[in-house]
């Protein structure tokens, strides 16, 4: 899987969670840019992408996560299914 493929389930994942189909997603994106990304949001985001990608972030990754470039470089580590 490619990052322009994981971008675009990312942005499904995305647009469901915050239930805001105008969603538009960047590698820069980050929690700054959309309105209802709060720390409960972003624990239901998580859990989410988790879902989408059969993988289990860790504590560090998603702490340390800056914006939606770092989560699809973990992503892209770890494989997918």
């Amino acid at each position: 899987m490619n990052k322009n493929d994981i971008m675009k389930r990312l942005t499904a994942v995305f647009r469901d969670v915050f239930d805001d189909d105008s969603i538009v997603i960047s590698n820069a994106t980050t929690s700054a840019d959309i309105d209802d990304w709060d720390s409960i949001e972003h624990i239901n985001l998580v859990g989410a992408v988790e879902d989408e990608f059969g993988l289990r972030f860790k504590m560090k990754e998603v702490s340390g996560m800056k914006n939606v470039g770092e989560m699809i470089d973990i992503i892209c580590e770890r494989g997918s299914r």
